[in-house]
Parts: structure tokens; sequence; C-alpha cells
């Protein structure tokens, strides 16, 4: 079985933050197919989805254990499930990335993510694949967490659509045919072995 996780807050003041792009892009494909929530720990939801996802079974999550404490519902979900590390693919904000870049990774370090660096904590390990969605710093006079837990503004809007569902095909790829074929197509110049 795959695991596809977009992080992010819990809760309406959070909704349509930065931080909560992981959530945007789970809820994107959630909705692509007719998929609805189930209760839990975590908001997950399990289905085989058509020959785009390949023939394995997909379940999509929302943690709702709040960023900093994302691996905690992540780890909870692979021992429970029995997904390997390499069918994991978590998806999560990135402000060092410019606005509406995305990036794919097989393996690397939580790069200053604090819901990455849970997810590396309680995983025990940094090999996991991931796509960060950039979300641009803004002023560097402000507060990182203040930009990231911001909304995003009127100008950004028509491209946020663009960078979901740019973001969701990169996943639903990587279901289908694995994290190599995602960042050939979305990061042409990155190898397989490559790291944040």
């Amino acid at each position: 079985m795959k695991l596809i996780v977009g992080l992010g807050n819990p809760g309406r003041e959070y909704r349509e933050t930065r931080h909560n792009v992981g959530f945007m892009v789970v809820e994107e494909i959630a909705r692509r197919h007719g998929i609805g929530w189930a209760a839990g720990p975590s908001q997950i939801t399990e289905t085989m989805v058509g020959k785009k996802f390949g023939t394995e079974p997909v379940m999509l999550a929302k943690p709702l254990t709040y960023m900093n404490n994302s691996g905690d519902a992540v780890a909870g979900l692979t021992r429970y499930y029995d997904i390997a590390h390499e069918d994991l693919f978590i998806v999560v904000d990135e402000a060092a990335l410019p606005f509406g870049k995305l990036r794919a990774r097989a393996r690397g370090s939580a790069g200053g993510h604090n819901g990455l660096k849970s997810v590396i904590e309680r995983l025990g390990t940094t090999e996991f694949s991931r796509l960060r969605l950039g979300v641009g710093r803004g002023d560097g006079r402000r507060d990182l967490a203040d930009h990231v837990l911001a909304t995003f503004e009127k100008g950004e809007q028509a491209d946020l659509e663009t960078l979901i569902t740019k973001a969701a095909d990169a996943a639903e790829m990587f279901a289908a045919e694995g994290i190599a074929r995602v960042m050939n197509a979305y990061n042409p110049d990155a190898k397989a072995s490559d790291v944040d």
C-alpha cells in the first residue's frame, strides 16, 4: 500500500494558510476521486483508485496532531498498516522555495521544517519520499512562523490552484510509478540519489 500524507494543522483558523498546502493537496486528490474522509486519530481514507494509481491501494492522510507532532500520526499509520518507508510520500510547504515551485526528493534532511523533523524523529530514518511546495519566504524581516501561518495574498490565489493541481498530479504519479519518475518529471535536473 502507498501512503500519501499531507502535513498541516487542523482547525478552521489554519485551513487556508501556507502551512496547510499539504492538506490542500491530499484534499484535491480525494476530491478528484470522490473519496470521503474517515474519522480517527488521523483523517484517513484507504482506497484503490484506478489505473492512474497503479495496482496498489493508496491511503491519503491528514494528521490531526498539528504540524510539529506530525510524526506521531505518520509513524502510527506506517506501523499499523505495515507500510514500507519507500511507499511513504510526504507533502509539505517550503518557505525556502519560490512560490509555485515544486521539489521532490527520495530522501533527505528536514531542512528546517518542523513537520518533517517530527516525521524523521518518529520513523528513525530520512529514507522516505517527500514533495516540497514552494510558498515563498515573503518579507525577510517578518517572523517565519507568522509568514507560514498567514493566508495567501490575493495575487497568489490563481497560482495557488495551479500549484495544488501540479502537486496532486505528482503525488498520484508517485503512487503509480514511484519517486524517480516524479523527480524526473518535476525537477528535471535531479537524480534519484539526490537529497535535500
